[in-house]
């Protein structure tokens, strides 16, 4: 009948299909989108290592929270069992972990009933996820994956009047980084000038256009500064990058190096950064030379891309 839209059903997937084990395909490609399967709960979370050692076990996934606590993500295809479920208590436990995370294929109800008991017996601030893990295709289209969150912590648990915890410890290591870094920097160019140092991985300023900005980036063991792309639209998103990329052999030669053109694919944003490896948070005694490096790839990097980025159109 004409006037009716067309509509498509949803065609299950097996996870098998696109990852075919969970060790070696399905964990790389969690670390590489974490930010899917945060988004799904609601949560912050930044990847520190995987397959993180505790005595004679390791977790699929070790992360942190946007308090900077730890966080457990337990995988598991096919049917939930006791085995990773008392891996996941002990990686918890011995992680001194906040927040731990079973993603499974299959979840059975005696272990569903066994996360909602924790998430209801064990303080607040201890948070339990039991996720199914899904995939789907539209009338043969590449296949896409989806979380369902089976069992998620209750917010009546969460007391509204908790006080704050003290920073961790990477916590105060950053906000003195960042510190330190501001008062380099505001010697030497004006960019980052009304930035307050923060206890995240990263400080942003405005480029200059909405939806652009620079960031400073400090990991454990690297660094980087960026262009990030983010207008709240993809599509505009690539087009600003894509039309940077013309120009990459000319952008490059000004900045003096080869920059790490990250398009993202499977993200809105897109991301142009300079790279200082080998030197990161942990690495105390070269933070005087790493802010220097960071600062002066953020100048030439502003140097480069200002004029660029203000005759966008």
């Amino acid at each position: 009948m004409s006037g009716i839209l067309e509509i498509s059903r949803l065609e299950p997937v097996d996870i098998r299909t696109i990852w075919k084990r969970e060790e070696n395909d399905f964990t790389p490609w969690l670390v590489d989108n974490i930010d899917l399967l945060a988004e799904k709960l609601n949560l912050e979370l930044s990847v520190i290592e995987s397959e993180k050692k505790t005595g004679s076990f390791q977790a699929d996934i070790f992360a942190e929270d946007s308090e900077g606590y730890p966080v457990i993500i337990e995988n598991q295809f096919g049917k939930t069992d006791h085995d990773h479920l008392g891996k996941s208590l002990t990686y918890l436990t011995n992680l001194e972990a906040k927040t731990m995370i079973w993603l499974c294929e299959d979840p059975r109800p005696e272990h569903v009933k066994a996360i909602t008991w924790l998430n209801e017996q064990t303080p607040p601030d201890i948070s339990y996820y039991l996720v199914k893990i899904e995939a789907y295709s539209i009338s043969g289209s590449p296949p896409a994956p989806l979380f369902v969150p089976i069992v998620s912590p209750s917010p009546i648990l969460k007391e509204a009047g908790v006080t704050k915890k003290e920073l961790v410890e990477r916590h105060v290591k950053r906000l003195d980084f960042w510190e330190k870094l501001l008062m380099k920097s505001a010697s030497k160019t004006s960019l980052f000038a009304n930035i307050t140092p923060k206890k995240d991985n990263w400080i942003e300023t405005s480029a200059g256009k909405a939806g652009l900005r620079y960031n400073y980036v400090i990991l454990m063991d690297s660094a980087r500064v960026e262009l990030y792309i983010d207008t709240g639209y993809e599509e505009q998103n690539k087009k600003i990058f894509d039309d940077f990329y013309l120009d990459k052999d000319t952008i490059e030669s000004e900045f003096g190096e080869p920059l790490d053109w990250q398009r993202l694919e499977l993200k809105r944003a897109c991301r142009i950064a300079a790279w200082i490896t080998k030197r990161g948070l942990k690495d105390e005694g070269m933070w005087n030379t790493l802010q220097n490096e960071m600062i002066d790839k953020m100048i030439r990097l502003e140097n480069v891309l200002s004029k660029r980025i203000k005759d966008l159109q």
